[in-house]
Formats: C-alpha cells, structure tokens, sequence
C-alpha cells in the first residue's frame, strides 16, 4: 500500500489520520459523556485532563491532515447522482468545522473557567479567554451541542458509507478501509 493517496484509493497516511482520529473522537467522547456523572475526586480530575488533552491530539493530528492532504492527491469521486457528491462534499465539510471547533470550544471553557490546562502533564498551553463564569456557561453548552451535531453528522457519514458499500456495491468504503483495496 502508497503512502499516498492515488486516483483510486487512499494512501496510508490518509487512513491513519481518519482512522485514528475517528478513534480519538469516539473515546473522547464516550469519556466526555462518562465523566460528567463521576463525583468529585482526584480521579476525575485525571479523567478531565485526560479528555482535554486527547482533545488536543485531535486538533494537532486535523492540522497535520490538512497539511497532508494539501501535498496529497484525492482518489477520484465514485460515479454517481450530482446530489450525492454535494452531500458528501458538505458533509465532511461539516465534520472538518466540528473537529476543529468542539477542542476549541473545551479549550475556551476550560480558560473561562480559569483551569490550568496541561498536555499529557508535559506542559501548558495558555488561555485563550480570560475567567468568565458567566461566559463559561455558554461555552460549556457550546462545546457540548457541538458533541450532539457532530454525532448526527458522524451517522449521515457513516449511514452514507454502509450504503455504498451494502447497496451501491462500490468502492467508496473499501478505498478507505485500513487494508481495504478497491474492485475494479
């Protein structure tokens, strides 16, 4: 398999940033949804920091992708109705806003807050926001209704994929599956 990606199917690289941060993105937030129940103690605070900086790793591994695919090439789209490559288009358009905005929301709650926030105890990023507890509130709902909008995002990509696969019978999953490889 090319690490690049060809006309027909996805390089490596290109899979390992969708597969990983697609993994990234779904124990995040399963943890996110587990963590708000726990009660107060040092556990969830490792917790927290945690999610935030697996948070993190999702907005530096989408600018290494972005830096990727601008240097990379894009297989070609599958035939099909001109309705479906603009939801298509639209969708991962929406999925690229979402995984850049549900960290940056966490990271403007967390500074509203006034919380330290630290990377994997390495070190500390700044705040991007001075403490608001009022603002806080908002962005906390921010960052949690873009949890909900980016699942329901995720079914339609997913749905849409299994219907290629399932129904339509072609490549368009196979071309992005770790060792899937393209029929002819």
């Amino acid at each position: 398999m090319s690490l690049r990606s060809t006309d027909r199917q996805w390089g490596s690289v290109a899979k390992f940033f969708h597969w990983i941060m697609a993994l990234a993105i779904l124990v995040n937030g399963v943890w996110g949804l587990l963590m708000t129940d726990m009660t107060p103690s040092m556990s969830k605070i490792s917790v927290y920091a945690w999610h935030k900086s697996i948070g993190l790793t999702v907005l530096a591994l989408f600018a290494l992708r972005l830096v990727w695919r601008a240097f990379d090439r894009r297989p070609k789209d599958e035939p099909g109705p001109r309705w479906q490559q603009v939801a298509a288009h639209t969708v991962h358009g929406l999925l690229y806003l979402m995984i850049v905005a549900l960290p940056l929301t966490g990271w403007w709650f967390n500074s509203l807050r006034g919380f330290p926030l630290q990377y994997f105890k390495l070190f500390n990023l700044p705040a991007i926001a001075g403490k608001n507890e009022e603002l806080a509130h908002l962005a906390h709902e921010a960052h949690e209704l873009l949890f909900w909008a980016l699942l329901l995002v995720l079914v339609a990509h997913v749905g849409a994929a299994l219907k290629h696969h399932v129904f339509d019978n072609d490549n368009v999953l196979r071309r992005m599956l770790p060792f899937g490889r393209p029929r002819n």
